[in-house]
């Protein structure tokens, strides 16, 4: 049978980075909440997550090294809701802010989560933040749980 390494348990020290778009506040706005009530069940407390606001997703990653840089954090979640327009500007702004938040979690060794609804529609992204497909948020805040926890237990590099 092979080794299956599980992640560890979750540390009341560890600290969590949050940022989040202010762009459509009413979605991100409730993507933060589920994250931190996420965080917060995990028995982590309110001084051990900190949270910035940017203007709109694009800002996301320059505030994401930042605390990736840092290294006070042990996971970034990145939120934000980039809604289809008329143009592929909405393609521009997903690509890069993709590519860079994948950048900034390899070369910092740190989990930096992509909580970014990527939509055809607000209707869409209300959907994702708590409404019939899911909450990101709170998917996002599990997943940085799961992810500190197992790299805790995976053999140093």
């Amino acid at each position: 049978m092979p080794n299956e390494i599980q992640p560890a348990p979750a540390d009341a020290h560890d600290r969590y980075a949050i940022v989040v778009a202010q762009w459509n506040q009413s979605v991100t706005g409730v993507l933060l909440e589920g994250a931190v009530a996420t965080l917060r069940g995990a028995g982590v407390a309110d001084d051990h997550i900190d949270v910035a606001w940017v203007p709109g997703s694009w800002e996301l990653p320059l505030v994401a090294q930042r605390f990736a840089e840092g290294g006070e954090h042990a996971a970034v979640i990145c939120l934000g809701v980039v809604v289809r327009g008329e143009t592929s500007h909405d393609q521009h702004i997903n690509r890069g802010v993709s590519l860079a938040m994948s950048q900034i979690s390899l070369q910092f060794d740190i989990p930096v989560l992509f909580g970014v609804l990527t939509c055809e529609s607000m209707e869409q992204a209300v959907d994702r933040a708590g409404g019939a497909h899911g909450h990101k948020g709170q998917e996002c805040a599990e997943a940085a749980l799961h992810m500190v926890g197992l790299l805790k237990n995976l053999p140093a590099s």
